[in-house]
């Protein structure tokens, strides 16, 4: 394992920083909808146009193809920076497109992938049903192939950006007899076709980036699959080289930053005492062990990017990292209400990110989305550790 950086990186990590400083938006990102799309696509503009767009993607087709120390250097500074949230363009970047690369025809390529890297079309995720969430081999809308087209009907959810998406990857059972891993098509669906219903979900935290979908009868073009009917399954799985890890360490980097928050609160807010928090044993504890995790959580990062490094596929530890990082960020966001005692009411998530109540109503879902903390488990116990299923 080498964790070490070359004088190369260094001189990297000084102009990624210097073009970080110079183009990083002075406004927020706003909370509408439409001024929020708008506002993504502007910032992914900007960084196509520094030539920062899609650094893991092949340069062959419009990325920066950065080694992995490269995309974590990127990273880090890109969080340190406080540059913005992917936002409405992370499943273009990270997902969709990654898996055009890979599996895509030629004319798929040529019309997408460059519309994603210039911020000019956004993607969302079809792959959630309510009852097949982390079990998604279980996913039953339907996908009927009528002459060359598919007509799909039936219902999504937790589709993330699906109110301003242009187009979207969608999973689709086009064979209700095969086993549950076969019969399944993934399809580039346009979110402006007749029978396409898209419905904003509003969290507890007040957001309302979520959606469920729902398909009427909605006629695909065949032209549109990607790879082969019935083959979805491994076209989905087709992504994992991309971003190997590396995406994580922006996170965890706004992990770190909120950890030094909670510390100054710490030393600036008096208890029932009339002492700083920070004096307070039990608080002062909790707060050391917070931070000691934070920084493991670096640390198993980069072992994991030093690891994936040197294999073709990446392994299961990617799951440790996510389980860890979920937890973590759920005991940052409950020490951060139980410092605030009764003042936690006066943060209600109304007036932006950073409040301490905006954190902990989000932190919930740490633990659910990308794959529940239950199923990183159970592909640690299984994959890592060796235990019986």
């Amino acid at each position: 394992m080498d964790l070490d950086f070359s004088a190369a990186d260094q001189e990297f990590r000084d102009e990624v920083k210097t073009w970080l400083a110079e183009n990083v938006p002075d406004e927020g990102r706003p909370h509408d909808r439409t001024e929020m799309r708008a506002f993504d696509l502007a910032w992914q503009r900007r960084q196509y146009e520094g030539g920062w767009a899609g650094i893991a993607w092949p340069a062959d087709y419009g990325g920066r193809g950065m080694t992995l120390t490269q995309q974590l250097i990127w990273h880090e500074e890109y969080a340190l920076a406080g540059a913005p949230d992917v936002g409405c363009n992370f499943v273009g970047l990270n997902h969709g497109g990654p898996t055009l690369v890979a599996r895509a025809s030629e004319e798929q390529k040529a019309y997408h992938l460059p519309k994603i890297l210039r911020g000019e079309s956004v993607w969302c995720q079809g792959f959630s049903e309510p009852n097949a969430g982390s079990d998604l081999a279980g996913l039953q809308t339907r996908g009927d192939v009528d002459g060359d087209e598919l007509v799909v009907s039936g219902q999504k959810i937790w589709t993330s950006y699906a109110d301003v998406a242009d187009h979207q990857e969608l999973l689709v059972r086009t064979d209700r007899d095969a086993a549950r891993h076969k019969g399944i098509t993934w399809i580039i669906c346009d979110m402006d076709l007749p029978g396409v219903e898209v419905r904003p979900i509003t969290t507890m935290a007040r957001d309302q980036h979520f959606c469920e979908v729902f398909y009427d009868d909605v006629r695909i073009p065949l032209a549109n699959v990607v790879g082969r009917v019935n083959d979805g399954w491994n076209v989905a799985m087709s992504t994992l080289g991309f971003e190997r890890g590396t995406a994580f360490m922006s996170r965890q980097v706004a992990l770190a930053q909120q950890m030094e928050r909670l510390i100054d609160m710490a030393r600036e807010r008096t208890g029932s005492d009339g002492r700083p928090m920070i004096a307070n044993d039990e608080i002062a504890g909790r707060l050391a062990d917070l931070r000691a995790q934070v920084a493991a959580l670096r640390a198993m990062t980069i072992a994991v990017v030093s690891r994936n490094a040197r294999v073709e596929v990446p392994g299961p530890e990617g799951s440790m990292i996510k389980l860890y990082f979920a937890d973590v960020t759920q005991s940052l966001a409950r020490l951060a209400m139980d410092m605030l005692g009764d003042d936690e009411l006066e943060f209600v998530p109304s007036g932006g990110d950073d409040s301490w109540s905006g954190n902990y109503l989000r932190s919930f879902a740490a633990s659910i989305g990308g794959g529940t903390s239950e199923i990183q488990r159970n592909i640690i116990g299984e994959r890592v550790l060796g235990l019986p299923r």
